[in-house]
């Protein structure tokens, strides 16, 4: 089955430490440059794609609330992180001829869109890669979460979770070497056993609005194409 018959539509969430490569923060040009490439090759198969990344590898506004940072004011720091990577990636993507748009929850009209759903879901009809920043525009929410809502609000299909693991482990993996492998979990489990899969409210809100999550490793053998297409090792939480 092709990415075409199988998908129409998806939003794939990357975390901001994605796109650090081996740095320690910031953005890593190769690996921007990797990802941009999986996201085309399954680009061009007709695939719909809805984008969300994360800002942690610039401001994290959890970590600056913990340091004593009033905790709103970290927030908004941490979506106009979400925004430089968003920026980054457009670049990436349009060097390579993928037509895009940056979508802010937050107005900041001359470097990018303010997000009006019908506009955005226009744009994916238009074979554009809409790449949507700043998270819900409000504190207290994290990426996870806008994520799962921009993906209930342009009707896609699946949420892709790339992380730094190639699935769903019952302990960490890079912690413990025995940790078990999950091929299939259940919302209810994912948030009783507190999987770390995405926070408790974004897996809630796919729960409730029955948006399948694949959870798999952008930095494995298997490209994000195949992980479409349902090959190669990833975890499904449905």
């Amino acid at each position: 089955m092709t990415a075409k018959t199988r998908y129409k539509r998806i939003l794939l969430k990357i975390s901001g430490e994605a796109l650090m490569g081996q740095l320690n923060g910031g953005l890593h040009p190769p690996t921007v440059n990797k990802i941009a490439s999986e996201i085309k090759k399954v680009h061009e198969t007709g695939v719909e794609v809805c984008l969300v990344i994360g800002g942690g590898n610039i401001f994290r506004g959890l970590q600056g609330s913990a340091q004593g940072m009033e905790r709103t004011t970290a927030d908004y720091m941490g979506m106009l992180a979400t925004v430089m990577n968003s920026l980054a990636m457009q670049s990436e993507l349009e060097k390579i001829n993928i037509n895009t748009r940056v979508i802010s929850a937050i107005p900041m009209d001359q470097i990018c869109e303010p997000y009006i759903r019908r506009r955005a879901v226009r744009h994916l009809e238009k074979d554009r890669v809409c790449i949507f920043a700043a998270g819900t525009g409000n504190p207290y929410f994290t990426t996870d979460t806008a994520a799962t809502l921009r993906a209930i609000e342009m009707k896609c299909q699946a949420i892709f979770k790339a992380t730094k693991v190639d699935g769903i482990y019952d302990k960490d993996p890079e912690i413990n070497p025995k940790a078990k492998y999950l091929e299939t979990v259940t919302y209810d489990m994912a948030l009783q056993e507190k999987l770390r899969v995405m926070d408790a409210s974004a897996i809630a809100l796919a729960r409730d609005n029955n948006i399948p999550i694949v959870v798999f490793s952008l930095f494995e053998t298997d490209d994000f194409l195949s992980i479409v297409n349902g090959k190669g090792k990833f975890s499904l939480v449905n």
